[in-house]
């Protein structure tokens, strides 16, 4: 069994953006810059026949390149928040792409979870916290709420294995797929 997920990788100076955001808030638990990055779609735990069909699906898909940016700053988990996220700004082609990778993941047999897509990159990944350093938190999130990052051109999907570790999970890099 192999955890995958398709996503987007993200440039430099963009993760170098989140990166200052990460330390103006009071995070315990960072995503790593190398760690960055857009889910399209998590695979799950996945047999290698599944997720070569997959891979097949994913690489023949024939998509335009397309221009994303990030905005805006957030927290999932409402009373008991878990995830600190970087939002995406609107974007058609990026609704558009997710809905067709989801639907490849599918018919391949992958095991998607029913949620609804919500483009974002992870942040950090929060332990129970006392209300004092919730509030804290909350406070620094919506000082972020302004936050943008300069506009950058999709130029490729990236398929990862996941490895879950005792220090969060470690992205590998299995297959990239351009866009035309």
């Amino acid at each position: 069994m192999i955890r995958a997920f398709l996503g987007i990788d993200l440039p430099q100076a963009v993760r170098g953006a989140l990166q200052v955001q990460q330390v103006l808030m009071p995070l315990p638990r960072k995503v790593e810059a190398q760690n960055l990055h857009l889910t399209l779609v998590f695979l799950g735990e996945c047999p290698e026949p599944v997720l070569d069909a997959a891979h097949e699906g994913f690489d023949a898909l024939r998509e335009r390149r397309f221009t994303l940016s990030l905005q805006g700053l957030g927290l999932f988990g409402k009373a008991r928040p878990h995830t600190v996220w970087a939002g995406v700004a609107p974007s058609a082609p990026l609704t558009h792409l997710q809905a067709k990778v989801e639907t490849i993941a599918r018919r391949a047999g992958c095991p998607i979870d029913a949620r609804k897509f919500v483009p974002h990159v992870t942040l950090g990944r929060l332990p129970a916290m006392d209300p004092a350093d919730i509030a804290r938190l909350e406070r620094a999130v919506a000082m972020g709420a302004g936050f943008r990052s300069e506009p950058w051109e999709v130029t490729e999907l990236t398929l990862w294995r996941s490895h879950l570790t005792t220090r969060g999970p470690q992205y590998e890099v299995l297959v990239r797929y351009p866009l035309g």
